[in-house]
This record gives structure tokens, C-alpha cells and sequence, in this order.
């Protein structure tokens, strides 16, 4: 079992910056491959980036360049830099984490409640 909570959301102005963390209870969390997922009103939710326990990373074409993922094992914390958010940017931003095998082998997926980010003048 992983738990994990959201934080760092909030209002922003464009061309700002913001981090988000993923704090993550549970054991032997460096083995789960992490990915942070936003989802707008109306949309579907969708993979912003994700990060590997071999620390490989994985952007979306709409935010690559500006997003970073990371994570700190010892923190049990994977955390999101955004920076020069667009209003497009704005949704509720999730976390979620998976044991990856290979990718037909794959063990649960755990969510945590998601942060709000508002990107607005």
C-alpha cells in the first residue's frame, strides 16, 4: 500500500513558477515509477511527466522544456518544476505511482487527491 499527497498548487501568474511535491508513504518507494498527471474541467486526464526508479524521464510534448520531474528516494518525494506556465497549464495535478516490471507486467496504480494550479492574470 502507497499513500501519497499532493501539495505546492495554487494561483499563478503567467510566465510563473511553481513546484509541486508528491510525498509518498509506504515502503520501498524508489522501485515505483512516478508520473504526474493533470486533468482540466470537460477533459480527460492526462501524463504531464514521469519518472522512472532508474530515474528515466518522460515529458509531455506540450510542457517539455519548461517541466521538470524529480525525485528524492530518501524523501519519499517526487517533486514537479514548472516553469513558464501558460493558462493552458491550468488543472488539478495528481500524482500516481506503479511498480513497472516491464510493461505488460505492472502492479497497482495508487493516486493521490490532486493539487489545483490556476495559471491567470
Amino acid at each position: 500500500q502507497v499513500q501519497l499527497v499532493e501539495s505546492g498548487g495554487g494561483l499563478v501568474q503567467p510566465g510563473g513558477s511553481l513546484r509541486l511535491s508528491c510525498a509518498a508513504s509506504g515502503n520501498n518507494f524508489g522501485i515505483y515509477t512516478v508520473g504526474w498527471y493533470r486533468q482540466a474541467p470537460g477533459k480527460q486526464r492526462e501524463l504531464v511527466a514521469q519518472i522512472t526508479s532508474g530515474g528515466t524521464t518522460d515529458y509531455a510534448d506540450s510542457v517539455k522544456g519548461r517541466f521538470t520531474i524529480s525525485r528524492d528516494n530518501a524523501k519519499n518525494t517526487v517533486y514537479l518544476q514548472m516553469n513558464s506556465l501558460k493558462p493552458e497549464d491550468t488543472a488539478v495535478y495528481y500524482c500516481n505511482a506503479q511498480i513497472v516490471i516491464i510493461l505488460s507486467l505492472k502492479g497497482n496504480n495508487y493516486w493521490g487527491q490532486g493539487t489545483q494550479v490556476t495559471v491567470s492574470s
